[in-house]
């Protein structure tokens, strides 16, 4: 079954396409604003390369 395009809906989502190095896409309302691979992830922001979102206010979805 793929992933692709499906969102990451639990923390153990965000570490989990962190530790296995999966790209994700980071959309904010129907636009793509960013994607690459996890850097970091605390309570409140993902990390994606050089560029950090806001958990609460973006959509991430796998990207493979």
């Amino acid at each position: 079954m793929s992933r692709f395009m499906k969102p990451l809906t639990s923390l153990i989502h965000f570490h989990t396409a962190m530790l296995d190095e999966i790209p994700v896409a980071v959309f904010m309302g129907r636009e793509m604003i960013g994607s690459g691979k996890i850097i970091q992830i605390t309570d409140y922001i993902v990390k994606i390369g050089d560029d950090f979102y806001v958990r609460e206010n973006c959509i991430f979805k796998y990207a493979i």
